[in-house]
C-alpha cells in the first residue's frame, strides 16, 4: 500500500466520523469510542445485508448465528430511524426446505485454526469408515447444502482437499504456524477452480 493509498484512507475515515488525530508526516492515533454517524445503505444495499444476516442465521452454527445478531445490532444501532426498520423487516427473506445441518463442533477448532493460521493433525474418517491421518493447513469453513466442510491444503496429499467436518474424529493443533501461506493457498485454490470451469 503506497502512503498516498493510506493518506486517502485516512481522509475517507475523517469524512465518515472517525475521530483521527495526527496529521501527514508525524503519525496518526484513532481516538476510541468515537459515536458512528449514521450510515447510509440504500434500501436494495439492506435487503442484501437482511438477506445475508438471515442465510447464516438458517445454517445453524450457533456461534456464527450469535455473531450474525451482534452484526444486526451494531448496524442497526448506526441506521437512520427509518432505514432500521427496513433492515429488522426486510422483504427477502431465505427459506431452506431440507433440515439444518449438523454442526459438529470441532467448527470451532477449524474456523480457529484458519483465522490463526495453524496446521491441525487431523483423524479423518472416509466414506467408508476407514481412518487415515492427516495434516492439514485449514483455508477456510465451507457450507455446502448437504454438509460443512474445511477447505484444506493435505500435506499427505499434497493438494488441496474439502474434509467434512462431521467425519473428522479428531483435530489438533500441531503448534506449527503456515502463516503467510493461507492467502496465496487460497488464490491458487480459486484460480485452479477457474482453470477446471473453462
Amino acid at each position: 500500500m503506497s502512503l498516498r493509498s493510506l493518506y486517502r484512507d485516512i481522509d475517507s475515515l475523517r469524512a465518515a466520523g472517525a475521530r483521527i488525530e495526527g496529521e501527514r508526516g508525524y503519525g496518526y492515533r484513532l481516538i476510541e469510542d468515537y459515536a458512528l454517524p449514521p450510515q447510509t445503505f440504500t434500501r436494495s444495499e439492506i435487503e442484501v445485508i437482511a438477506l445475508g444476516l438471515r442465510e447464516i442465521r438458517a445454517i445453524g452454527d450457533p456461534s456464527m448465528t450469535v455473531a450474525a445478531e451482534a452484526v444486526q445490532a451494531k448496524i442497526a444501532a448506526t441506521l437512520p430511524d427509518g432505514r432500521e426498520q427496513q433492515l429488522l423487516h426486510a422483504v427477502s427473506h431465505v427459506f431452506k426446505p431440507h433440515r439444518r445441518m449438523n454442526v459438529p463442533a470441532i467448527v470451532d477448532v477449524v474456523r480457529r485454526a484458519c483465522w490463526d493460521e495453524y496446521a491441525l493433525d487431523i483423524v479423518y474418517a472416509d466414506r467408508n469408515a476407514e481412518n487415515s491421518e492427516r495434516t492439514i493447513l485449514p483455508l477456510a469453513v465451507v457450507y455446502t447444502d448437504h454438509a460443512l466442510t474445511a477447505l484444506a491444503w493435505c500435506q499427505v496429499r499434497e493438494d488441496f482437499r474439502m474434509f467434512r467436518l462431521d467425519r473428522i474424529q479428531r483435530a489438533e493443533r500441531t503448534g506449527h504456524s503456515f502463516r503467510p501461506r493461507r492467502v496465496p493457498l487460497l488464490r491458487t485454490y480459486i484460480s485452479q477452480l477457474s482453470a477446471q470451469a473453462r
